[in-house]
């Protein structure tokens, strides 16, 4: 295992709809090197699930509004009191955006972020431009459905079906390699508590929330890029683009027949990229 005294942690950051189970080929294996966590972002997994506060509904006790700030926040409070050292964050799909609003928020005590497959958002209204023209007919009527809480609920619940699971799951991981039932259960089960509609609101009204390449051109902090080129949501043309204009990007790694979560569906590959980028990490400290 990782030495417990060491000077920086590893913490792993799932997408939407998973948890930190979804890193059962990586923890154990990061964790030889340094202390390593995962975290059930709130809404998913094992975590609370608060009803969804829209940005215009009024405030009670018992709702959050689901978005970046909010699990940017839990992140840094969690890496405050738990992890305790600098820490490198690794977010896959929208726990990459998740990653790089918690890198902003910890400055200096966090040390590095990689981004695996990260969620370029091309719902949001700052993407209407990369839109088909049509877009902008629906969108109106679009907001105004995905606002009500029986719709929502409903979208959930016929998605929330290990069938549907696994449906989605070989659009995700185009080789079909680790689709296995203890993939499908660890995302089937945490749909069955009775809050989990909830987050699901929140993220699908997140019209208008931060952008990965908004977060980096304001980070002092190296980015590396992960991407599975067959990824089918998240065009790896945007990765390449990152690395070429942004300054704080320093690498992207292409796993060649890897979709959107290639540290599931290729750790043998995710892997190696992995150790290396903590190594070359631990190396520069030493000197």
């Amino acid at each position: 295992m990782g030495d417990p005294n060491a000077k920086e942690a590893v913490l792993l950051i799932h997408g939407f709809g998973a948890n930190t189970s979804h890193w059962r080929f990586n923890q154990p294996v990061l964790a030889e090197l340094l202390p390593t966590y995962a975290i059930d972002l709130l809404g998913f997994g094992r975590s609370d699930q608060p009803r969804a506060r829209l940005k215009d509904e009024p405030t009670a006790d018992d709702s959050v509004h689901y978005g970046f700030d909010l699990w940017g926040q839990q992140v840094a409070d969690f890496c405050d009191a738990v992890v305790q050292r600098p820490v490198l964050l690794v977010g896959n799909s929208i726990g990459g955006v998740v990653a790089l609003r918690a890198a902003q928020l910890l400055g200096e005590r966090c040390s590095g972020v990689v981004l695996i497959d990260c969620a370029q958002r091309l719902m949001d209204d700052k993407q209407l431009a990369k839109q088909p023209a049509w877009m902008a007919w629906i969108r109106p009527l679009l907001k105004t459905m995905v606002r009500q809480r029986w719709l929502s609920t409903a979208l959930f619940r016929n998605a929330a079906r290990p069938g549907v699971i696994r449906s989605v799951l070989k659009q995700a991981y185009p080789s079909g390699a680790n689709i296995d039932e203890p993939l499908v259960e660890l995302l089937f089960q945490p749909t069955q508590r009775d809050g989990a509609p909830e987050a699901f609101r929140g993220f699908i009204n997140l019209f208008d929330d931060y952008l990965a390449p908004q977060l980096m051109e304001e980070l002092n902090l190296p980015v590396d890029l992960i991407w599975g080129k067959q990824d089918p949501w998240e065009p790896i043309a945007e990765a390449e683009r990152w690395e070429q204009t942004l300054s704080c990007v320093r690498s992207l790694a292409v796993i060649e027949k890897a979709g959107h979560c290639p540290h599931d569906e290729a750790p043998d590959q995710v892997n190696p990229v992995l150790q290396r980028l903590i190594k070359t990490k631990t190396a520069q400290q030493a000197t």
